[in-house]
C-alpha cells in the first residue's frame, strides 16, 4: 500500500538514468512527493536551506544516490538542525558512507545501504519496494538497457530535461520527466513544453559547450551575457573544428529570439555570383532559372539568428550586399521594386585572420566593424587538454550510453588534437564504427593518417617561394578531390587566390 505524504522531497543526482529510476521508484511510494535534482557539490547548500526553513515536523527528506563528500561540516550542522526540527532525511545508496563522517551522519538520519545493489535504482528497490503489478518495472529494465534505444521514449525526454537544465538551467523539466516515468506516460500525453522540448533537445541535443576548464568557463560565461543583448552582431574567431557554429547555437538558444529561426550559411559553399541572391531571394523571372519566388537568408531568419560561418571567403561583391542590409535592414529581392524589412541577428564566424585581411584590403574595414561588435574566441582543443575526458565521455554516453575507461581516456589525452574537437569526435566516431576499443592501437593507426611515415613524406619544398606556394596548393587541392571551395577553405584563403596558386 502507499502512503501519501505531502510534505516529502525526493532528491536525487542528474546524468544517469539510474538516478530518474531510483526517484521514480520511490515516488510511487511516496506519491505527491516534491523531486529535485541535485548535484553532490550542491547537496550541503540544498539541505541548509531546508535547515534554515524547516518544513513542518514529520516531513521526509530521501537523498537518492547522491555523494556526502562535499562541505561534510556543513552537512553534518544542517542535518543536525533537521533533527531538531523533527524532519526526518534518510540515505539511499548502493555504496557505504564516506569515511571521516560516517559515525556522526549515521546518528542523524536514517541510512539505507545496499552494498549489493547494481546501481542506485537497485538500492531504491531493496529500501522501497517494487511495482510489478502497474508495469514499472518492465520500464525500469527497459530504461538501463545499454542499448541506444532502451527505454523510448523516457529516456528522451529524460535526456532532454537534463541537456534542459545544463544549458538553460530549467529545474523544472527533470522532475516531470521523473513523474512522467513513474506513471508510464507515453509521447501522447505529454504537453506541448515537453514535445517542444524533446523536439529541442533533438535539434540542438549535440550542440553543447562542454568542458570544466577555465578556458571554457570564461566562454560560457561570455556566451550567457552575450545572449541577453539579443541585437548586438557577434564575431566569433578560432581555429576550424573548434565549434563556432556550437557556440552561435547556445547564444542563439539563451536569447530572446530562441523560439525563431536559426539559419546557418558557409560564405564559402556558394559561388560568388550566386551569393547576392541566395543573400536576398529574388522573385519568379528575376533571371534565367528562377522558376519561383525564392525568399534569400535574411527572410528565412527574420524575428531569428542568422550565422554566417566562413566570413572571411565571402566576396567583395557580396561584402558590399551585407553591409547594406546590416546598415539598414532593409533590401530589395532580385527582380523586385519593393524593399523587405527584416529583424535579424547576425552571427559571423571565422577561421582566418580577419584583421590582416582587413589591412591587405581583401575584407571592407567598414564591415568587418559592424560585424564585430562583440569578438568571441573559441579556444583551441590543445589550450585546454583537461576537458577531452569530458568532450569524449559526453560524445560516447549519446552513442553507447556508458563512459569510457580511464584506458581509453589516457589514449586520447595523448595527443595534441590539431583538427580539435571535430578530429576527436572523427575519431570516436571511427572507434563506434569499427568496433574498436583499443585506444592506444585506434590512436597509433590515427597517428599514421595525420603524420605519415618518413617514407611517404613529400620530398622538400623548393626554395623560390611562389613555387612553393603553388606545390602545396596544388598537394590540398588533390587531397580534397579537386573540390576548390574545400581547398581554399583548408588553405585559409578565398576561392579566387586558390584558383590564382592553381593556375
Amino acid at each position: 500500500m502507499t502512503q501519501r505524504i505531502p510534505n516529502t522531497w525526493i532528491l536525487t543526482g542528474w546524468g544517469w538514468p539510474d538516478y530518474a529510476a531510483a526517484a521514480a521508484r520511490v515516488l510511487l511510494r511516496f506519491p505527491g512527493a516534491a523531486i529535485r535534482g541535485v548535484s553532490t557539490r550542491r547537496l550541503p547548500e540544498l539541505v541548509e536551506s531546508f535547515a534554515a526553513d524547516p518544513p513542518p515536523p514529520g516531513s521526509r527528506i530521501l537523498i537518492l544516490g547522491v555523494g556526502l563528500s562535499a562541505a561534510p561540516s556543513a552537512l553534518v550542522t544542517a542535518l543536525k538542525a533537521l533533527k531538531a526540527a523533527r524532519v526526518t532525511v534518510e540515505w539511499c545508496s548502493a555504496l557505504p558512507l564516506p569515511d571521516g563522517i560516517a559515525d556522526e551522519v549515521s546518528r542523524l538520519m536514517a541510512i539505507r545501504v545496499d552494498p549489493d545493489a547494481d546501481g542506485i535504482a537497485d538500492a531504491a528497490a531493496t529500501a522501497y519496494g517494487t511495482f510489478p503489478e502497474s508495469g514499472f518495472e518492465d520500464r525500469i529494465r527497459d530504461l538501463l538497457k545499454p542499448s541506444q534505444r532502451g527505454g523510448e521514449p523516457w529516456r528522451t525526454l529524460l535526456e532532454a530535461a537534463m541537456f534542459a537544465y545544463r544549458n538553460y538551467q530549467d529545474e523544472a523539466a527533470y522532475p516531470n520527466a521523473i513523474r512522467r516515468l513513474a506513471a508510464g506516460d507515453a509521447e501522447e500525453r505529454w504537453t506541448a513544453a515537453e514535445n517542444r522540448l524533446v523536439a529541442h533537445y533533438r535539434r540542438y541535443g549535440h550542440r553543447e559547450i562542454v568542458g570544466r576548464s577555465p578556458a571554457m568557463r570564461a566562454l560560457q560565461e561570455q556566451v550567457n551575457t552575450v545572449a541577453q543583448h539579443d541585437r548586438a552582431r557577434v564575431l566569433i574567431l578560432g581555429e576550424s573544428g573548434t565549434g563556432k557554429e556550437t557556440v552561435a547555437v547556445q547564444i542563439h538558444n539563451k536569447s530572446r529570439r530562441r523560439d525563431e529561426a536559426f539559419v546557418s550559411f558557409n560564405c564559402a559553399s556558394v559561388t560568388p555570383d550566386l551569393l547576392e541572391s541566395r543573400f536576398l531571394g529574388y522573385e519568379k523571372g528575376a533571371f534565367t532559372g528562377a522558376n519561383e519566388r525564392r525568399p534569400g537568408l535574411f527572410e528565412l531568419a527574420d524575428g531569428g539568428t542568422l550565422f554566417l560561418d566562413e566570413i572571411g571567403e565571402l566576396p567583395a561583391a557580396a561584402q558590399g550586399v551585407l553591409l547594406r542590409v546590416l546598415e539598414g535592414g532593409r533590401f530589395t529581392r532580385i527582380g523586385d521594386r519593393e524593399e523587405v524589412e527584416v529583424d535579424v541577428r547576425v552571427i559571423a564566424a571565422t577561421h582566418r585572420d580577419i584583421p590582416s585581411l582587413v589591412r591587405d584590403g581583401a575584407f571592407r574595414e567598414d564591415l568587418f566593424y559592424r560585424l564585430c561588435v562583440i569578438p568571441i574566441r573559441v579556444p583551441p582543443l590543445r589550450e585546454h587538454p583537461e576537458d577531452i575526458a569530458d568532450i569524449a565521455n559526453g560524445y560516447w554516453l549519446r552513442l553507447h550510453r556508458r563512459r569510457l575507461d580511464a584506458a581509453q581516456l589516457a589514449a586520447l589525452g595523448g595527443y595534441s588534437w590539431p583538427g580539435n574537437v571535430r578530429e576527436l569526435y572523427n575519431v570516436l566516431e571511427r572507434a563506434s564504427v569499427t568496433g574498436q576499443s583499443d585506444f592506444a592501437q585506434l590512436m597509433a593507426e590515427h597517428l599514421t593518417l595525420v603524420i605519415p611515415p618518413a617514407g611517404d613524406r613529400p620530398a622538400a619544398l623548393p626554395d623560390n617561394m611562389e613555387a612553393a606556394t603553388r606545390l602545396h596548393a596544388r598537394s590540398v587541392f588533390e587531397k580534397y578531390g579537386g573540390n576548390l571551395s574545400k581547398a581554399a577553405a583548408a588553405l585559409g584563403i578565398s576561392r579566387n587566390t586558390a584558383r590564382k596558386h592553381l593556375g
